[in-house]
């Protein structure tokens, strides 16, 4: 049981990372908790806690009772109680932080109906029938879905899981409305042969079991150490400024995102220093309202009616210091005597920080060559066939020349012609 980059020996353990099912990416085990407790020898006369906390698929985890005294290490595959059966899982956890855990869940080891046992270390057959079992999900998955879509039923199959001995199915599905699947589960039991139950889960626990990656690049918080699901309201995105666009606010599951409510507790520690946006201040060249706010730098801004276009920024500060004088029915000049102190210089200077290249180095399209080449070899054609001619033209000259000069004269009689008697 095993990352897919690893995947897993003939002994259960994984073959790749070498590190025993507690791999450095964490792809071994979700929502792992590091056992920081694991170096620290007991008290004298103690003994170790017998609780043990057990991994199945996709971060469903229990806890058992190591009542055999099994010497269990993180990763040991093992073969557990379950109410029909037994089941296989991993062991993720062992040792005194078992019991600080299942008291934060509230979970008591003398509860007997939630806290079962373990039999034994799982053996090699009892690890390949629980193999062929999980091979088998796939399949029924597609097959279970399109059975749902021909009884027309508004849910949705999102998972699916074996039992360790492969004698029951658990189909995990998600709806928005109660379904009637009696007609389904005997679909179910018709086709696939096994014991079928159903499990409603919400979408949130979907996108936990499932897993994926977000929009910041990392995994889901929800499936990798997010067990605790908190309301998140739109308020939340106001308070940070965001804009309300519900395609960048929801996460995976299709609700509001987690993350949302992480630095919700310092932004509002921060607005409290600032005035409520919708209280005008009041001057003698008129009344202005606020327009936007900067929490990080603690700035505001400010427009007059009538004047929205031109804005004047002024700090948390100066904005309280006017509302105090307002509430004494007093009146500041203008707005112009605090803003400007924080009228910046717009112009930006540029500098070559890497000493090589040119800001500008983009500006100019690239010409091509094989445009300049062809322009070039036409060129030097026509130049070529120009200066042809005009060696022609020139040979023909000086042969008309030459022929002129060699052509000889025709004889003339200088006598008079002789009157006829």
């Amino acid at each position: 049981m095993a990352c897919n980059s690893c995947a897993t020996g003939e002994d259960g353990q994984p073959k790749g990372c070498k590190n025993n099912g507690t791999c450095g990416t964490d792809s071994c085990n979700k929502l792992t908790v590091f056992d920081w407790l694991a170096n620290m020898s007991l008290p004298n006369g103690q003994k170790p806690f017998i609780g043990v906390e057990v991994r199945f698929k996709n971060g469903r985890k229990h806890y058992y009772k190591n009542t055999e005294n099994l010497t269990l290490s993180i990763g040991d595959i093992v073969a557990t109680q379950a109410k029909s059966g037994h089941d296989i899982g991993m062991v993720t956890l062992t040792g005194e932080l078992v019991s600080v855990q299942m008291k934060r869940k509230k979970i008591k080891l003398d509860d007997a109906e939630n806290v079962l046992k373990i039999y034994r270390k799982a053996s090699q057959k009892d690890i390949d029938i629980w193999s062929a079992a999980r091979d088998k999900e796939e399949p029924m998955k597609v097959k279970a879905r399109q059975f749902a879509i021909d009884l027309n039923l508004k849910m949705k199959i999102s998972d699916i899981e074996f039992q360790g001995d492969g004698s029951k199915a658990t189909f995990y599905y998600t709806a928005e409305e109660r379904v009637d699947f009696r007609e389904l589960i005997k679909v179910f039991a018709r086709e696939f042969r096994t014991r079928i139950e159903m499990k409603q889960v919400g979408f949130r626990q979907e996108a936990a079991r499932l897993g994926g990656i977000g929009s910041c690049g990392r995994e889901l918080c929800c499936s990798t150490w997010l067990t605790d699901f908190r309301s998140v309201s739109t308020s939340a995105a106001r308070y940070q400024q965001l804009s309300l666009n519900p395609l960048k606010l929801a996460g995976q599951c299709g609700k509001l995102k987690c993350c949302l409510n992480y630095e919700l507790d310092a932004y509002l520690d921060a607005l409290k220093a600032f005035p409520k946006s919708d209280v005008k201040l009041y001057t003698e060249k008129g009344n202005a309202v606020c327009q936007k706010t900067d929490i990080f730098k603690g700035l505001m801004w400010y427009a007059y009616e009538g004047e929205w276009m031109n804005w004047h920024v002024i700090t948390t500060d100066q904005a309280n210091e006017i509302i105090e004088k307002n509430k004494k029915k007093e009146k500041v000049a203008s707005l112009e005597e605090y803003a400007a102190e924080h009228i910046q210089d717009t112009k930006n200077e540029f500098e070559n920080v890497v000493g090589q290249d040119s800001l500008t180095r983009f500006d100019s399209p690239k010409s091509n060559k094989k445009r300049k080449n062809t322009r070039n070899n036409r060129n030097n054609k026509s130049r070529s066939n120009s200066s042809n001619g005009n060696k022609n033209r020139n040979n023909k000259a000086k042969t008309q020349n030459r022929n002129r000069k060699q052509k000889p004269k025709a004889k003339t009689n200088d006598k008079p012609n002789a009157k006829k008697a």
